[in-house]
């Protein structure tokens, strides 16, 4: 890696507004600490508002203005990809977003345009948009939704949920929610959402209903062993 990178990675990680060790910063630029020291050295030097020293850690003093930034071509490749997934399967709002940024990084790339980096055909229903569109509203806002639902026998069922995240499967787009139907955990396909609507309420998240809390869950169900799998084998599992 360059210095010049290493030296504008550091600025991010301190941006992120916490006191950060030399340790944590060398662990994640895979260098020595005593390379770290000497870029923050450095970049004091240029007048980075920073406060700290070696050995305690370093923390960035109020907002700071960064010049516009310059990515290379790999880095403007992952771009195209990830704003081309977008735009072909995630909601409205966030599709004309991804679309309007493809259209940026397309005009100023000068070199060979990325036209290779492509998906397989296909695009998301308007409904399903204007589903995920809505779904977002009520993370963003924390409302309680009502759904209209039909599981994979088909079976209809009316729920309200507290909606706590969004997952990309590939084509396929999952909520994680409380239910209150079921006071627990359940994940539902946006696919299968016959219809979705506000419930004009809000809901406060609470230990034990939150992201991290199914999450953790989630782990600590994937770390427990298999029964009748050798110990040995469950342990492999388990690292």
């Amino acid at each position: 890696m360059r210095r010049a990178d290493r030296l504008f990675r550091i600025v991010q990680k301190l941006r992120q507004g916490h006191l950060i060790k030399a340790s944590e910063l060398a662990r994640d630029l895979e260098v020595s600490e005593r390379t770290v020291y000497r870029d923050m050295q450095e970049l004091i030097g240029t007048g980075l508002p920073v406060d700290g020293e070696a050995g305690v850690g370093y923390l960035l003093r109020g907002d700071l203005d960064m010049p516009p930034l310059a990515f290379n071509r790999g880095e403007l490749e992952a771009l195209v990809v990830g704003a081309r997934l977008l735009r072909a399967w995630s909601g409205g709002d966030l599709a004309t977003s991804a679309a309007q940024a493809l259209d940026k990084i397309m005009a100023v790339m000068q070199e060979a345009r990325p036209d290779a980096l492509m998906f397989a055909p296909g695009e998301m229903p308007k409904k399903m948009r204007k589903h995920l569109d809505l779904i977002q509203e009520a993370l963003n806002g924390q409302l309680v939704i009502r759904i209209a639902y039909r599981d994979a026998e088909g079976k209809a069922s009316q729920r309200e949920l507290w909606p706590l995240g969004l997952f990309f499967w590939g084509k396929v787009w999952t909520l994680t929610a409380w239910c209150e139907l079921r006071q627990d955990f359940r994940n539902f396909r946006v696919d299968r959402m016959d219809s979705i609507k506000r419930a004009k309420r809000r809901f406060t998240p609470v230990p034990g209903k939150r992201l991290e809390d199914y999450l953790t869950l989630v782990t600590a169900q994937c770390q427990a062993p298999i029964p009748g799998l050798p110990a040995t084998l469950s342990q492999k599992r388990e690292q």
